[in-house]
């Protein structure tokens, strides 16, 4: 029998805001390590040494804006519900009697079938009808629209609105989890040398710095993995739900890298890279709000990039 991880999600109740807190916990401890403990006292000895630190602290302190904004545009951005009372709009043909029918009439009594589904759906948890790719969130208790997954790490769901900002929230994580790595192995390798060495900290601080290295060395390979996952999702149209039930290789919402890219990230590149949309891109890309979901015919190619 396969194991449905969704069904735990009620769990997740319980960490409630502390997960915010340990993420806090973990960046200030770095900063610990990083700042007080190491490249600051490093400014203040002059030479090569002294333009190292200012290169590592300024960059530092870029990704570390760049993650916090990325993070808490996570947390506080609503990833996108259904509107109360929201209805597709139903296609009406005229039977052979001349009598009018609704075809893909929702039955409400009936499960909702999978995201690939272009017919009408409806959740019964939530007692109304759900556009196409949205899903019902047990952790949230409503339907997300284009629903990831919900994330314990940001206690709130990843959805149409917010999922650019938790892709940059990764990014941006592995980027300074990798230059911390690299910043403190110096001092990290003093732990394993018979001399001296050409570093002198305190005890306390060496310590500090060997559990900050090896903290963010782990971060650091795992959010690469979970990385590269969505940028295959991205690139494919996908998302964690609908890439975990089963579906065609002829995904029909898959328009080509391109604009599965834009979107997700929208079509100014001077925005990429930030957790922000123009309001040219929400008006012009209807995806971005996740109720409008443009698809293609099973047998229509591909974009080329």
């Amino acid at each position: 029998m396969a194991w449905n991880m969704f069904k735990f999600c009620t769990a997740l109740r319980a960490l409630g805001s502390i997960m915010i807190v340990v993420v806090i916990g973990i960046i200030g401890f770095t900063y610990y390590a990083v700042v007080v403990a190491n490249y600051g006292p490093a400014l203040l000895t002059g030479g090569f040494d002294s333009s190292v630190a200012l290169l590592v602290l300024a960059l530092f302190h870029f990704l570390l804006v760049m993650l916090l904004w990325s993070y808490f545009s996570v947390v506080v951005t609503d990833p996108g519900g259904v509107p109360t009372g929201w209805r597709p709009e139903l296609d009406i043909e005229k039977s052979g009697d001349g009598n009018q029918n609704l075809i893909g009439e929702a039955n409400p009594s009936l499960s909702v079938g999978d995201s690939s589904n272009h017919g009408v759906r409806y959740c019964r948890k939530c007692n109304q009808y759900k556009p196409p790719r949205s899903h019902h969130c047990s952790v949230c208790g409503r339907c997300i629209l284009k629903m990831d997954h919900h994330c314990v790490w940001v206690v709130n769901c990843v959805g149409a609105m917010n999922y650019k900002s938790f892709l940059l929230f990764l990014f941006y994580t592995f980027l300074e989890t990798t230059l911390v790595a690299i910043s403190l192995l110096p001092v990290f390798l003093v732990f394993f040398s018979d001399g001296d060495g050409d570093i002198t900290v305190s005890p306390g601080s060496l310590a500090a710095t060997f559990v900050a290295f090896v903290l963010n060395i782990a971060f650091a390979l795992s959010v690469l993995g979970f990385l590269i996952m969505h940028i295959m999702l991205v690139a494919r149209n996908t998302t964690t739900i609908e890439a975990y039930e089963k579906h065609t290789v002829n995904w029909p919402y898959n328009l080509g890298r391109k604009t599965n890219f834009e979107q997700v990230f929208g079509s100014n590149k001077m925005y990429w890279f930030v957790p922000l949309y123009t309001e040219e891109d929400m008006k012009k890309l209807p995806a971005l709000g996740g109720l409008d979901n443009a698809s293609r015919s099973e047998t229509e190619p591909l974009q080329s990039l």
